[in-house]
């Protein structure tokens, strides 16, 4: 079964890592080009214009947990005392963040354009927390519709799509360091994936601000999502099935990171073994960021209401504002 397995896997692989090696060597050719974005491109070019194959689509699904395996790794290049020393003032930001982007979600999308209560409560999660994941575990706990959440999940990736080619451009553009443009990143954009990449698309430092600013915030979907079962409560369902379904949908790679960091810091790995999981890490993102790309649908985007693209752009907008005035003048 094994080896059936990955035989199933084999070819998708592949593909992954002949497009992570064509994104690596492109942006070695070209000054200014950089790798992530690159793989991202070559990914959803493919699948926009012949589709993912299916001898390749089980492989390419690897790609997210990959990217898990990336995070978890990239806890080795995380200075604890960096964020220690700034950590009490990001977590507060998150926090700050997390709650006003879903009170106003909320309120947006059910009093202002009418959205229904489970709809306005998918992408009050999705947009406020971590993208499609929060809005899985969020629709689990409160027994939305699968059209509901298909909805959602395509105004999520349509957003991340964006915000992965408009961030690093708005970094550049307005000479943010990569601590103001990491933690900028991590609180303002939705997914995992797109935050990470548009982070190192900046810089190193800014790549390890949005990932510790994105998994801080990553981290309060438990929080949100048990908050939610209790709102949804009495919809039907017991409270144990609802808790489990948290837990099934929390991201637990958020655990392996933070082993990672602590074992680093505590100088229990050589220089040399940094620096190999820091190319590993590297190469892992790339290989995710290819499958990340196949998940970007033009067409998905293009039938994906309006009605949620508006809520969740005004959210955006005004989160993007209201964080790069604090960012920029706290950091």
């Amino acid at each position: 079964m094994a080896r059936q397995s990955l035989r199933t896997l084999a070819p998708g692989l592949a593909l992954l890592a002949l497009f992570a090696l064509l994104a690596h060597t492109l942006a070695d050719v070209i000054p200014g080009l950089n790798a992530l974005i690159v793989a991202v491109a070559l990914g959803a070019l493919v699948a926009n214009v012949v589709g993912t194959p299916d001898w390749a689509a089980p492989g390419i699904a690897v790609g997210a947990l990959l990217l898990e395996v990336g995070i978890v790794l990239l806890g080795a290049s995380v200075s604890l005392a960096e964020v220690q020393a700034s950590g009490p003032l990001v977590i507060l930001l998150v926090v700050l963040t997390v709650a006003a982007g879903v009170v106003a979600v909320e309120l947006l999308a059910r009093r202002v354009f009418g959205l229904s209560d489970k709809m306005a409560s998918l992408l009050a999660a999705g947009s406020s927390i971590c993208g499609v994941s929060a809005a899985a575990a969020v629709a689990g706990t409160i027994d939305a519709d699968g059209d509901q959440l298909t909805h959602v999940v395509a105004t999520v990736l349509l957003f991340d799509a964006v915000t992965l080619l408009l961030f690093p451009l708005a970094g550049d553009a307005l000479a943010l360091s990569g601590k103001q443009f990491g933690v900028w990143a991590g609180l303002s954009m939705f997914s995992t994936g797109p935050v990470a990449a548009a982070g190192f698309a900046h810089s190193p430092v800014a790549g390890r601000w949005a990932t510790v600013t994105k998994l801080t915030r990553n981290s309060l979907l438990g929080v949100v999502a048990v908050g939610y079962a209790a709102r949804y409560a009495s919809d039907g369902g017991t409270s144990n099935a609802k808790l489990r379904q948290v837990w099934t949908e929390f991201p637990k790679f958020l655990v392996g990171f933070l082993v990672v960091a602590v074992v680093a810091n505590a100088g229990l790995l050589s220089s040399a073994a940094l620096a190999s999981i820091d190319t590993v890490a590297d190469w892992l993102f790339t290989l995710a960021f290819v499958g990340l790309g196949f998940d970007i649908r033009l067409s998905e985007m293009r039938d994906t209401g309006l009605t949620p693209v508006l809520v969740v752009l005004v959210h955006l907008v005004a989160v993007s504002a209201l964080t790069l005035a604090v960012v920029t003048t706290l950091f």
